[in-house]
């Protein structure tokens, strides 16, 4: 990470003084920075019915939003303000992946993902908040953002987007390519065009309690083990046969508070939770894998992750793309070293055990040789 990412703070100052606290405007905080992708590439992936994207446009107070595919007709609009919106930039776009990862001064089970947006003048989605942290970088043109610290987030009645009813900024300042904004959970911010532009933003992810209590409790299922059957033995009959009796309840209770979990349970159900593929995502398996002496000899140039998988660890347990991986613990230093920069300059040291889990990823999709000569 250079200097200029965070206006020349290290990522120690920026979480002590600005992370969830307040916003933070970069100048130039990637010099030189236009974006990672031309806009016909952008369009092309708008268009790719297994990328996530969104059409966004405004006609006075009226606002449209398609999600797509989306038509190339609508892609050369003029009239009014539009803009088009593509999420995991990441997962189709190795620079984009490489982008995302500069921001690994935040974990990695943090990371969301990459969104480009571009907009012709005028364009954008409006005043609103986000329960999650973001960076939002500036690729070609010019953007406006207005941003406000406001308490009333009324949105505005039957909105397709969450649209802010009144929006009061604070701060007005326009970023050229390069520039960089920060901006906290739940500050309310409007982005507008100024001429053609695009704007990359680093999202984060912030589940809900309530997501994560759901979502723990379906892991749980994999792992409850309550022996016996329901019995009663000392039933009494009852004045009304259709009422769920007291023993009945009690019984039940009793039997449910045998349910009990510890911090393994909850690191095992986390390192799942956070690595697993989101619904869309698909691996593309090669269609030849090499034999494994070839294998070996392409890894003499390196290793590397797919953009879409995610590797992480916590106490020499490892899990990867949703599954628990049992890790050597001789070889656990560089996997860990695998999982922290997503790609090794050479696998000499690992176990043949190691080297067998490797090849079984690179066979399924999940991770590649770096040399680019695979059949």
């Amino acid at each position: 990470m250079t200097n200029t990412l965070l206006g020349g703070l290290s990522a120690e100052e920026f979480l002590a003084e600005y992370w969830q606290k307040k916003p933070l405007l970069v100048r130039q905080a990637v010099p030189g920075f236009t974006g990672v992708i031309s806009k016909d590439e952008l369009f092309g992936l708008a268009r790719d019915p297994d990328v996530e994207s969104r059409y966004v446009s405004q006609i006075d107070e009226h606002w449209e939003v398609i999600r797509g595919p989306q038509k190339a007709a609508d892609l050369r609009r003029k009239k009014q303000p539009w803009t088009v919106l593509v999420q995991g930039l990441n997962l189709f776009c190795p620079d984009g992946d490489k982008l995302l990862h500069s921001f690994d001064f935040i974990p990695q089970a943090r990371l969301d993902d990459l969104m480009v947006s571009y907009a012709i003048d005028g364009g954008g989605v409006g005043p609103h908040f986000d329960n999650y942290d973001v960076f939002l970088l500036q690729g070609i043109g010019k953007r406006r953002w207005l941003i406000s610290d406001q308490d009333d987030r009324t949105l505005v009645e039957d909105a397709p987007l969450k649209i802010l009813q009144d929006f009061r900024p604070v701060h007005d300042w326009l970023l050229e390519p390069g520039d960089m904004l920060y901006l906290p959970p739940h500050w309310a911010h409007n982005g507008i065009a100024v001429g053609e532009c695009t704007t990359y933003s680093i999202g984060f992810r912030s589940p809900s309690f309530q997501e994560l209590a759901q979502q723990f409790l379906i892991h749980l299922q994999e792992s409850i083990q309550l022996e016996g059957i329901y019995a009663d033995p000392d039933l009494q009959r009852q004045t009304h046969s259709a009422e769920i009796g007291d023993a009945m309840i009690d019984r039940v209770a009793d039997t449910l508070q045998r349910i009990t979990w510890n911090r393994e349970d909850v690191r095992s159900f986390l390192g799942a939770y956070l690595t697993e593929p989101k619904a869309h995502i698909f691996f593309d398996s090669p269609d030849e894998p090499v034999e494994h002496e070839d294998f070996l000899s392409a890894c003499a140039h390196g290793y590397r992750l797919d953009p879409r998988s995610l590797l992480l660890f916590s106490e020499g347990h490892f899990f990867f793309n949703g599954e628990a991986v049992p890790i050597e613990p001789a070889d656990q230093a560089i996997i860990e070293r695998l999982a922290d920069k997503r790609s090794l300059d050479t696998i000499a040291g690992l176990s043949e055990e190691g080297i067998a889990l490797l090849y079984d990823w690179y066979c399924c999709g999940f991770a590649h040789p770096s040399k680019n000569m695979m059949k």
